[in-house]
C-alpha cells in the first residue's frame, strides 16, 4: 500500500503525487476512466491524511467526477468492444459520443484539431503501424476527416486478430470521396452504433420507475409517481437533451439549441460534402420541416410550405439534396413505417414519418421558446411526440429494438411501435395527457391490437399511452393499457 501511495511523477497531469500509481495499475488493464475514479475513490485517504488535498484538488479527477453521466449507450459499446475488432459511434455533434468514448479509451487521436490531424495523416502514410500503435482501446475521434482511415484500422484489426481495438466517432457519414477511397467494407471487423442526444432518464429527470424491459419482461400492475410538471416538460423539449446544457442555468440552457441550429445552417451543412449551401435556404427548409415534424410530409408538401411562408423557395431537387446533407450529419432521423401481419388486406402507409434527431432543434428553428409552447398546446403535443420519440429510441437500442410508426389507408395511426428483435413489440400512442386523451389513445391501441393477425404474428407484450402529465403511472384495468409519464421511463 505504502508503495502504491508514493509520491512519483504523475503521467496523467506532470504533477507528483500518489495518483499516478494508482492510475498505472489500472491504466495498464486498460479499464474507462470512469472506472478507475471509482478504484481511487474506495482508496481515498482519511481528510487529514498529507495527501488529501493533494487529491482533491486533481482538476482531471474532479471534473471526470463532477461532470460526466453515464449513458445508456456503455452497455451496447461494451458488448460491441468484447465482439468486435473496431466500434464505430456516429451520432450527432454535441451529443456526447467523444465524452462517453474516452471512458473507454486507453489512448486517443483527436482529429477534430488541424495540427493532429495534418500529423497523423503524414504518419498514416509513412507508418501505419506507428500511427495506430497506441493502447487498446485506441479512440479515434472524427474519423471521416482522414479517408484513408477506414482501411488501416480494418487491416490492423485483421493483423491483430484481437477484440476491442479501435473506437471510431464522427458526427458525419464521410462524403464521396472518403466513400471511394475505401477498398474494403467493415463487414466481420466493424460494429456500427448510433448515440443520440440525452434522454430524460439519462439527464436524471426521468426518475426510471418504469422500465421499458420490465413492459416487455413482465407486464404486471405498476403504480408510481410522477415528479414532472407539463412546465417542466415544456422547458425540457426547448433546452433538448445536449450533455452541455444539462447543468446550466434555464437561460443558459436553453441557448444551446439555438447555437446548434446557428452551427448546423452556416457551418456543418457545407462541411459535410463541401458543398456550398445558403444558410438562409438552410434556415428556411428547416423552419419548414419543423412545422411538418410528426407526418409523413412529402418533399411537395415542404416545397409548397417554404411557398406560402417564405418570398423564394427552392425545387423539389434541391430540397431533397439539403434534407439529405442534413441526414449527413445526423440533424435529422425520420422514423420508418411498421408492417405487421393484418387480419384484413388493410393498405399500410408506408411513407417515413419526418423528426429532427432533438426536439430542441425544431423548437430553435423556430424561435420559440417553453412559454411559446404552453400557450399553444396542440403545438406543443407536436413536439413533445418528437421528445418522446428520441428517448424511446435510445431506450429500444438498449433492448436491440428498433422504434417504428404505423398508418393505414383508413387513418388508423399508432404514433410508435417498438419492435424487438426477438419479434416481440409494444404498441405506443404518445398524448400531453389528460383523461380525454388517453382514452383515445387507448381506443387507438386497442382497435390496431384488433387487426393483427395473432396466428402469424405475437400479440403485441404490451400497449402504453406514454403522457406528458399526470401524478402516477398505472395500467388500466378495463384493457390492460399502461399510462406512463415520460417522467417515470427508463431503458
Amino acid at each position: 500500500m505504502q508503495k502504491l501511495f508514493a509520491l512519483k511523477k504523475c503521467t496523467f497531469c506532470n504533477k507528483l503525487h500518489f495518483f499516478h500509481a494508482i492510475y498505472c495499475v489500472f491504466h495498464k488493464k486498460a479499464l474507462p476512466l470512469r472506472q478507475i475514479t471509482e478504484q481511487i475513490s474506495a482508496k481515498l485517504p482519511n481528510k487529514s491524511a498529507p495527501n488529501y488535498r493533494i487529491f482533491k484538488h486533481h482538476t482531471k479527477y474532479q471534473s471526470l467526477m463532477k461532470t460526466y453521466k453515464n449513458r445508456i449507450i456503455e452497455q451496447l459499446l461494451t458488448k460491441k468492444l468484447a465482439a468486435k475488432g473496431a466500434v464505430l459511434i456516429e451520432g450527432p455533434k454535441w451529443c456526447g459520443k467523444t465524452t462517453t468514448a474516452e471512458e473507454f479509451a486507453a489512448s486517443k487521436v483527436m482529429l477534430a484539431r488541424t495540427d493532429v490531424k495534418d500529423h497523423f495523416k503524414n504518419l498514416l502514410e509513412i507508418d501505419t503501424d506507428a500511427a495506430l500503435a497506441g493502447a487498446t482501446p485506441m479512440l479515434i475521434d472524427e474519423w471521416q476527416t482522414v479517408p484513408k482511415l477506414w482501411d488501416a484500422v480494418r487491416y490492423t484489426v485483421d493483423h491483430r486478430q484481437q477484440m476491442g481495438q479501435f473506437i471510431l466517432t464522427g458526427s458525419a457519414v464521410p462524403d464521396r470521396e472518403a466513400e471511394a477511397a475505401r477498398e474494403h467494407s467493415g463487414t466481420g471487423r466493424f460494429a456500427w452504433l448510433t448515440m443520440r442526444p440525452m434522454t430524460l432518464y439519462e439527464s436524471g429527470e426521468s426518475n426510471g420507475k418504469v422500465s421499458l424491459k420490465g413492459l416487455f419482461d413482465t407486464p404486471n400492475k405498476i403504480l408510481e409517481t410522477n415528479e414532472l410538471k407539463l412546465t417542466d416538460i415544456a422547458f425540457l423539449i426547448c433546452r433538448g437533451g445536449w450533455p452541455m446544457a444539462i447543468d446550466l442555468t434555464e437561460e443558459a440552457a436553453l441557448e444551446q439549441a439555438f447555437d446548434y441550429y446557428e452551427a448546423v445552417t452556416k457551418e456543418d451543412i457545407t462541411r459535410v460534402d463541401g458543398i456550398k449551401r445558403s444558410s438562409e435556404r438552410v434556415q428556411r427548409l428547416m423552419k419548414a420541416y419543423a412545422r411538418h415534424q410528426g407526418t409523413q410530409a412529402s418533399i411537395a408538401t415542404i416545397k409548397e410550405d417554404l411557398k406560402t411562408n417564405d418570398i423564394t423557395t427552392l425545387d423539389e431537387d434541391t430540397i431533397s439534396s439539403y434534407l439529405d446533407a442534413l441526414r449527413k450529419i445526423f440533424v435529422i432521423e425520420d422514423m420508418p413505417a411498421w408492417n405487421p401481419n393484418l387480419r384484413s388486406k388493410t393498405a399500410i402507409r408506408t411513407t417515413d414519418t419526418r423528426y429532427f434527431v432533438d426536439p430542441s432543434i425544431a423548437t430553435a428553428a423556430l424561435g420559440l421558446g417553453p412559454n411559446d409552447l404552453l400557450n399553444d398546446l396542440n403545438t406543443m403535443g407536436f413536439f413533445f411526440e418528437a421528445l418522446c420519440v428520441r428517448d424511446l429510441r435510445v431506450y429500444a437500442e438498449a433492448l436491440n429494438g428498433k422504434v417504428y410508426h404505423y398508418r393505414d389507408k383508413n387513418e388508423l395511426e399508432c404514433d410508435a411501435v417498438v419492435h424487438l428483435r426477438d419479434g416481440r413489440y409494444g404498441l405506443v400512442e404518445i398524448k400531453l395527457g389528460g383523461e380525454s386523451l388517453i382514452s383515445d389513445g387507448a381506443k387507438t391501441l386497442n382497435q390496431l391490437e384488433g387487426l393483427i393477425d395473432n396466428t402469424r404474428m405475437k400479440s403485441p407484450a404490451f400497449k402504453m399511452v406514454l403522457t406528458a402529465t399526470g401524478q402516477h403511472a398505472y395500467r388500466r384495468p378495463e384493457d390492460g393499457v399502461y399510462v406512463i409519464p415520460i417522467g417515470c421511463l427508463k431503458d
